[in-house]
């Protein structure tokens, strides 16, 4: 299987082209993103990503987790799928169209003297029902909503960007209890498809610092999905305007919850290296 190792400030992925080229994938992609995924016995990264030929679009995203599940969206992957496939020549165009298990997303190719410097992401609106999510209780949404987890009570507000988020503000990003209650929320039975968890603190209007426990891969260095979802959240409790920069630990995306009700993300993406994997 050849391979291509991508990341969105620092959210890796393995990211297989199955349109310029066949690799004669084994049935079972659960088995294969776990196997590939493992950090000591695989590559080792944050999910699996499949480009796919699509006729509806540009191409097809699959993204699968390391624990083997599939996933809807993930934004850090789709701004590397975005790069790669213009940068490789199967797109010509800046404006993109890809196909996920979320419904149709946009990303767009920002240049600077015709080199890629970003991607800007069309990610859609926000689905703000609790049935949308999904998360079970009463209709309506969720916002600084008490959820007790653990023997503790968290203010949360859900949000899904195509995928399920739970954010919760803290005062201080660094000292929130990621590794202690990220699996806690992830699999808490209000969740029947499990959850993102995004530990946000509100640095000021425009900005929001995040730390995240990704639905089946644990802590990573970044969410794009989660990113925007923490941007809408802010805005929803009133603590940001509708413009953030979201600070994540390797650096930052920018986020527009703009005019048409639409999500918006720029940041980069990276391509670090290609290579064999023997399935």
């Amino acid at each position: 299987m050849h391979f291509i190792k991508v990341h969105g400030l620092g959210n890796d992925f393995i990211l297989v082209d199955d349109i310029k080229q066949q690799n004669h994938l084994p049935p079972d992609l659960h088995e294969l993103a776990k196997k590939v995924c493992h950090r000591q016995l695989g590559i080792g990264a944050d999910g699996l990503v499949l480009l796919l030929p699509c006729s509806e679009a540009d191409a097809q995203m699959r993204i699968f987790n390391p624990d083997g599940s599939e996933a809807q969206m993930c934004g850090n992957a789709i701004r590397c799928v975005a790069r790669y496939l213009y940068e490789h020549g199967l797109v010509r165009q800046e404006e993109i169209k890809i196909k996920t298990l979320a419904g149709m997303i946009l990303p767009r190719i920002i240049l600077n003297g015709g080199q890629v410097v970003a991607v800007r992401v069309d990610m859609g609106e926000p689905r703000l029902e609790r049935a949308e999510i999904p998360m079970l209780g009463p209709a309506g949404r969720v916002i600084n909503e008490p959820l007790h987890v653990n023997g503790r009570v968290m203010a949360v507000t859900a949000v899904s960007m195509g995928n399920p988020h739970c954010i919760v503000f803290v005062p201080d990003a660094e000292l929130a209890p990621l590794a202690e209650l990220g699996a806690g929320i992830e699999h808490h039975p209000f969740f029947p498809e499990r959850t993102n968890v995004e530990f946000v603190q509100a640095l000021n209007r425009t900005e929001l610092k995040m730390r995240v426990w990704e639905r089946g891969a644990g802590a990573t260095l970044a969410c794009g999905t989660g990113a925007c979802a923490a941007a809408v959240g802010g805005a929803l409790n009133g603590l940001t305007e509708k413009e953030v920069t979201v600070h994540l630990a390797l650096g930052s995306l920018f986020v527009k919850w703009a005019q048409d009700n639409h999500v918006y993300m720029t940041g980069p993406a990276e391509e670090v290296f290609h290579g064999e994997f023997l399935c």
